[in-house]
């Protein structure tokens, strides 16, 4: 704790100078905007985290360290490794320390929509830019901020976060550490997050939440998938692929809400009363299909709940999702889009990275070199996209999207009397 105190103090002009603009939101006015005081709690939530953070060296030198917490730890340290010498991400003070903050989530973001739109409420922040949430260190503050928002007319919702990067600018005070929050999660989604979060720190647009965070995205699903086929053992393999097929199955379902709710708010036909009928029906429908699907994963999962301990962590999970279903609106759909829309485009300039680095590596070469060649040209590639003007950044990304993947609603505008397909992917050619 007193080398915690120490980098506070040592770091406390750049923290009222930098996280408060980093993590807070400007002193607006408006929809939601409450001046000095959002600044303070962002101020206070981030010493918080940093008096709370260790090395991970300190934490293994106690006896009385739980032993799954000191597996995991040890873990980190190898994913840690493994994430600069074969995935080329940075190598920096970020995610060597561990925190325990003694609560279930690292912030509570605040998000909102409009009734006829998934286009997100945005904040402006002077570092990160505008962007469709607004984090706050106290759910009760979160809640009160959603209910705020609600009261001005605008769909709303508060959900908790395991994870947030500042995105490099406090490697000089410990960097980001490994939180509680997350660190109990299964070897590839902790594994994943790691290599998202770390992502964060070489790519960011200010402004961009998709590109930001579907490029994060695609850096965690491979990344994950590859230190799971070299570093994991046969049980971790078997729990991420089961784990990656009923993910595929809820962007399935979500997917095809919102799908549906964008086709219904682009409709010139359908407009009041027509429109929350129409809507309602495919809210309706969502709830509907997820009851079925949780039928199917529960029946499967039973047999697998063998201690006290297991059920009491699924049933919590399981709440929280049954919660984010009941509560679903427009701006729990325009959070989600953030993190999938161009996933397929990323990921097929990685695989495209990847062919280039093998067909134009030195025969003298190592091998496997390549490999991290691949993931260089994979970023050197998404910088370039990161520096274009948003529209042609957009325009680029559209053409990288395999022709059986949805397309975002950014490439609308590029498809303009062009004959799509009925699901909205994009058109054949």
């Amino acid at each position: 704790m007193r080398e915690g105190l120490s980098v506070v103090r040592r770091g406390l002009p750049a923290i009222l100078a930098g996280i408060g603009l980093l993590l807070g939101g400007c002193a607006s006015t408006g929809a939601g905007g409450d001046g000095l005081g959002y600044y303070w709690q962002s101020l206070r939530g981030q010493i918080h985290l940093l008096q709370a953070s260790r090395p991970i060296d300190d934490w293994l030198q106690d006896d009385n360290l739980a032993p799954a917490l000191r597996e995991r730890l040890l873990a980190a340290q190898r994913m840690r490794s493994f994430a600069v010498q074969r995935l080329g991400l940075p190598d920096n003070a970020s995610y060597r320390r561990y925190a325990d903050l003694q609560r279930p989530f690292a912030v509570w973001n605040v998000v909102a929509a409009p009734p006829d739109s998934l286009e997100l409420h945005r904040w402006c922040f002077p570092v990160a830019g505008c962007v469709g949430y607004r984090g706050y260190f106290s759910e009760a503050d979160a809640v009160a901020q959603a209910r705020l928002l609600a009261d001005q007319g605008l769909e709303s919702g508060s959900y908790g976060v395991p994870a947030y990067s500042t995105l490099g600018y406090l490697n000089w005070l410990g960097g980001d550490p490994l939180l509680n929050t997350f660190v109990g999660w299964g070897e590839g989604e902790f594994a994943g997050l790691l290599f998202h979060e770390l992502a964060h720190q070489v790519v960011y647009v200010a402004g961009d939440t998709a590109f930001n965070e579907s490029f994060a995205t695609t850096v965690e699903r491979l990344g994950a998938t590859l230190w799971l086929a070299t570093e994991a053992g046969p049980a971790a393999r078997a729990r991420w692929e089961s784990s990656q097929l009923r993910r595929t199955q809820w962007r399935a379902l979500t997917g095809r809400t919102r799908q549906a709710l964008q086709q219904l708010y682009q409709d010139p036909q359908q407009r009041g009363p027509a429109m929350q009928q129409a809507k309602a029906q495919i809210y309706q429908q969502l709830r509907s299909d997820y009851a079925a699907l949780r039928a199917q994963w529960r029946s499967a999962d039973a047999a697998l709940l063998t201690t006290d301990a297991q059920r009491q962590f699924y049933e919590r999970h399981q709440a929280r999702l049954d919660q984010w279903v009941a509560d679903a609106n427009n701006a729990s759909f325009g959070a989600l889009a953030a993190y999938d829309d161009w996933v397929p485009a990323f990921t097929a300039l990685w695989h495209q990275a990847q062919a280039q680095a093998k067909t134009q590596a030195p025969a003298q070469a190592q091998p496997g070199n390549e490999a991290i060649q691949g993931w260089q040209r994979f970023y050197a590639e998404v910088r370039q996209l990161a520096a274009l003007p948003a529209a042609q950044r957009n325009a680029r990304l559209c053409r990288h999207m395999p022709a059986d993947a949805p397309l975002p609603s950014a490439c609308a505008p590029a498809q303009a009397g062009a004959s799509g397909s009925a699901d909205g992917s994009r058109p054949g050619n």
